[in-house]
């Protein structure tokens, strides 16, 4: 979960691109148990979303507002922990991943909204390379619909 901003905008019909800017709770690749601690760092993130089941919701009634569908999605992520000291040692610089999730994101004529997508992601910076697991909780309230929303 982040506290933050996020900002989505079609580029096409199917098609968004959503980044994210704010907090983030994140594993920390450099810690020995990598799973036994997360933390929770600024970080800026970015999915290029394909929505793929806009039709299906529609022919069973079901809302496709504010992009309600599932997706998949190409997703990085650039976290910036600053300095930090892991088994007695000062640790600088920041860390990402790239990786592929899918999901869905719901939203409602309040302006709620939420999206959750799982996945895998390789995680590159002062470490061993590896690929972990990628999960990514967003709710929120939309500001504005006029270049993402559908269904209106």
């Amino acid at each position: 979960m982040n506290p933050g901003f996020e900002y989505e905008m079609a580029l096409g019909t199917n098609t968004t691109i959503d980044v994210k800017a704010g907090l983030q709770v994140a594993l920390d690749p450099l810690l020995p148990d990598v799973y036994e601690e997360l933390a929770f760092l600024p970080a800026i993130a970015g999915q290029y979303r394909y929505y793929y089941n806009f039709e299906k919701r529609q022919r069973n009634r079901k809302q496709i507002y504010g992009n309600s569908a599932n997706y998949v999605a190409p997703a990085a992520a650039v976290f910036f922990p600053g300095t930090r000291t892991i088994e007695n040692e000062i640790v600088k610089g920041a860390f990402g991943y790239t990786g592929v999730v899918t999901g869905l994101q719901r939203s409602f004529d309040s302006g709620f909204n939420f999206s959750v997508d799982v996945g895998a992601a390789y995680y590159l910076g002062q470490f061993d390379s590896a690929i972990y697991p990628v999960a990514n909780l967003s709710i929120g309230w939309i500001v504005s619909e006029k270049r993402w929303c559908v269904g209106r």
